[in-house]
């Protein structure tokens, strides 16, 4: 066997099973030379706003309850609606489009539509790393434009794993190539959580998993490995740990769905219920300002659904999904213990979108969805639901109605601009910065773009007006750091979003928000109507007009210039 070979397999031992234990060289009582904090950012996704349980979710998540209980929640903090949007921002600290990536990954003539992280960006990595920060990453990237080949039979071949084409995207725009000194994970957004397309190593690709690898597992054992070896030096680190989990495909372990196996029989309403109700006793949501959303006239009631087992079933697979996801928090945490690393290190969970009403089934195999498995078995897209979701060779999702229940108490999903689809749960835990009540809950109005202005006043790292020869767009993100001493920080004062037509301008509490398929202006008080139930446009014209008008002034100073259409690949 090759030295390449032997080193991939020793990789591909190491980030399945968590085998490397080697002890930090810095004893646990013995302060490190840097005192600024380490850094990891976790984000969840397609997890809906009350999945997990510190958030109203009946999800077993004991380790995002335990940084929940020891840290802070956000109840107002944004995303941009959809994955690579929301991923372009959070890294970039710049609005998705300033940072080349208004849609998707396929790139348009125009400037905020390049599909990848533009070269006048900087991301997080970059930018700690110049201060002195070792960096890494695990999970998902998919901010880079993906190479797709001639033809469709090529493209499945790839797909499938039968037929080698070399690098994903341009090299130059991987992990490796934007700060981080190391990366471990995918290249492109949808996976097979079994045998994921995209996987690399750095560069390289990884050609072969063992027979029980789980994506999600290899995320959180690598993000582990990663501590254990980081933790060796002086210098603080940075981690973004980018999950794929709960994206579809519906794939978990069968013992983690059998968890779950009777949870969600009782149905969408139900479910949906005992979460507000739960929101309400945790301190997460106030009854008087937010109320639950009747259903669109017209729904199906549970009792009357007739294919209650595939429904119960597939949300159950959800539900393994995000345990699965919480048990490799819980390793990380531990990780963090053992290295003397816990009590200095800023931990920040959030998703990257609201809950999925895709039903992924419909768009079939091809762009970034295989059609067999690498041994040759048939994939079932269960467009009939013909076949159970949670197992390799079935693609499905939760559909609409979970997705509703996913983002309670809030209306719609991912995609739309209204907050179901864009309001994101972040949790902030640091033992040793947080001096704010344990538990407790900020008001402060924030956004993924914010993460790089938040960093760089925690660690004196400098954002620079000129990076590797090229001018830098000033970050329009806003520090958060005063909120996490308890006391009132307002945040933002305006925030915009724009994704395939749907869209939104905030302005204090009022917002104005259109749907992806229907251009109307709709206006909400969120200061007494956070869920948006009660339209006020028809009554306050004046407010519609005003904040049209500055939603007009961002696009065009923003580089968003909206065209009709979904996007070719549905990630």
């Amino acid at each position: 066997m090759s030295k390449v070979k032997l080193s991939l397999l020793f990789t591909v031992l190491i980030v399945t099973t968590g085998f490397l234990t080697l002890k930090s060289r810095k004893s646990v009582n013995s302060p490190a030379a840097d005192k600024r904090p380490n850094i990891i950012v976790i984000l969840a996704d397609d997890l809906g706003y009350s999945d997990i349980g510190c958030y109203g979710g009946e999800i077993n998540t004991p380790n995002l309850d335990y940084l929940a209980q020891n840290g802070i929640r956000y109840r107002q903090f944004y995303n941009t609606s959809r994955c690579c949007p929301t991923r372009a921002s959070l890294l970039t600290g710049l609005y998705n489009q300033q940072a080349g990536i208004g849609k998707m990954t396929e790139a348009e003539n125009q400037p905020g539509y390049q599909g990848h992280i533009t070269k006048n960006t900087v991301t997080l990595a970059e930018v700690l790393k110049t201060a002195g920060y070792q960096t890494g990453m695990t999970g998902k990237w998919h901010v880079s434009n993906t190479f797709t080949q001639k033809t469709p039979q090529d493209q499945l071949a790839w797909l499938n794993h039968q037929k080698d084409f070399g690098a994903f995207s341009p090299i130059e725009q991987y992990p490796t190539s934007r700060g981080f000194d190391k990366f471990f994970g995918t290249i492109w957004g949808v996976v097979d959580f079994f045998d994921p397309f995209s996987l690399v190593n750095g560069t390289e690709p990884v050609r072969q998993v063992p027979a029980d690898y789980y994506h999600t597992d290899a995320i959180n054992d690598t993000t582990v490995s990663y501590i254990r070896e980081f933790s060796k030096s002086d210098k603080p680190f940075f981690l973004y740990v980018a999950q794929n989990a709960p994206h579809w495909p519906l794939m978990a372990k069968p013992e983690d769905i059998a968890k779950y196996k009777d949870t969600y029989k009782a149905g969408w309403d139900a479910i949906r219920q005992a979460r507000y109700n739960k929101m309400i006793n945790l301190g997460i949501i106030d009854p008087k300002r937010t109320k639950l959303p009747e259903n669109p006239k017209g729904a199906m009631k549970w009792e009357d659904n007739p294919t209650k087992e595939w429904d119960a079933h597939a949300m159950a697979v959800h539900a393994a999904m995000i345990d699965r996801m919480d048990q490799g928090i819980g390793r990380i945490i531990n990780a963090l213990k053992q290295t003397g690393e816990l009590e200095n290190t800023l931990i920040l969970f959030l998703t990257d979108n609201g809950a999925s009403p895709e039903n992924c089934a419909n768009y079939g195999p091809g762009f970034d969805r295989p059609s067999e498995t690498r041994d040759g078995r048939k994939i079932i897209y269960a467009t009939q639901k013909q076949v159970m979701p949670g197992p390799q060779t079935s693609y499905a999702s939760i559909d609409q109605r979970w997705a509703s229940v996913a983002n309670t108490p809030y209306r719609y999903y991912k995609a739309e601009s209204f907050e179901g689809g864009i309001n994101t749960p972040v949790i902030a835990f640091w033992p040793k910065g947080i001096s704010a009540k344990k538990g407790s809950f900020s008001e402060h109005t924030g956004h993924v773009m914010d993460l790089m202005s938040t960093f760089c006043e925690l660690t004196g790292a400098k954002y620079p007006a000129w990076f590797n020869g090229n001018a830098i767009k000033p970050t329009t993100g806003v520090s958060f750091v005063a909120s996490f001493t308890g006391k009132p920080s307002k945040g933002h004062s305006t925030l915009f979003n724009e994704h395939f037509g749907a869209r939104y301008a905030r302005q204090g509490n009022w917002k104005l928000v259109s749907l992806a398929s229907d251009s109307t202006w709709h206006l909400y008080d969120l200061s007494n109507d956070q869920s948006e139930t009660n339209d006020l446009a028809a009554i306050h014209p004046e407010k519609v007009k005003h904040l049209a008008a500055l939603w007009q002034q961002w696009a065009r100073s923003h580089q968003v210039f909206p065209k009709p259409g979904k996007p070719a690949s549905a990630k």
